[in-house]
């Protein structure tokens, strides 16, 4: 495996940098999806000891970055048709409850963040840095989520963001799609800024369900045809 993490710094808080380290190279794909992590090589790379290493691949793990096989290893996970399906279908269904209770309590503060981070993701757009993209997009998606005041509903989306994240910058990267998306966001804010809540929901249920459809259509132009359980990206 070739090095794709930097030795940590400093030993403050050694396990959460490591699980930090760890997830920022899956989530920037430094370490791409069928990447076996070998313990011993993590860390020589990230200059910590084992348990570090191990804690920070079972938080991982809980979060759907990282699989375990027995008798076979650990290894970056690969996300399949399947997975596009059911993520983007709770997601519809989960940001649109948000938008529609957001609609009744966001603060004007709230919605001039939400129109710079559409400013911002354009422009990473434009620079076709779809990392700097997804993060964008998560963080106009949780600003919304958070804005709902429902903490149970942030939870639930919060433990799928890795795997949504990795979606969201393969999704951008589909031609013509970050500019719908943008469109999509500003269609959402515009609901929230009239204080529709149904308005709201089906902006956002929309622009989910668009993104699922664009994922799952260059799911098919990559991989072989549906009923095999392929992943979007390739085992290094």
């Amino acid at each position: 495996m070739r090095r794709a993490l930097p030795a940590l710094e400093t030993r403050h808080t050694i396990g959460e940098l490591t699980y930090r380290a760890i997830r920022k190279a899956i989530l920037s794909r430094r370490l791409p999806a069928g990447t076996r992590l070998v313990v011993d090589r993590l860390c020589e790379e990230l200059k910590v000891s084992r348990t570090p290493v191990k804690q920070a691949l079972a938080m991982l793990e809980r979060e759907g970055l990282v699989v375990t096989n027995p008798h076979r290893g650990t290894y970056v996970v690969t996300i399949t048709k399947r997975d596009i399906a059911e993520i983007y279908s709770l997601r519809e269904a989960i940001e649109g409850m948000a938008a529609r209770l957001a609609a009744e309590t966001i603060t004007r503060q709230d919605l001039q963040r939400l129109r710079a981070l559409i400013q911002d993701g354009r422009k990473a757009l434009e620079a076709k840095d779809f990392d700097a993209y997804a993060e964008i997009d998560l963080e106009f998606h949780r600003l919304i989520r958070r804005a709902s005041g429902n903490q149970r509903l942030q939870r639930i989306m919060e433990s799928l963001d890795g795997q949504v994240r990795i979606l969201i910058n393969t999704s951008a990267a589909v031609p013509g799609r970050g500019k719908v998306s943008i469109s999509e966001h500003q269609q959402v804010v515009t609901a929230l800024q009239a204080r529709d809540p149904q308005a709201a929901e089906r902006a956002m249920r929309r622009h989910v369900a668009n993104a699922k459809e664009a994922l799952l259509a260059h799911w098919e132009e990559a991989h072989l045809p549906s009923g095999h359980e392929e992943a979007v990206g390739k085992v290094s």
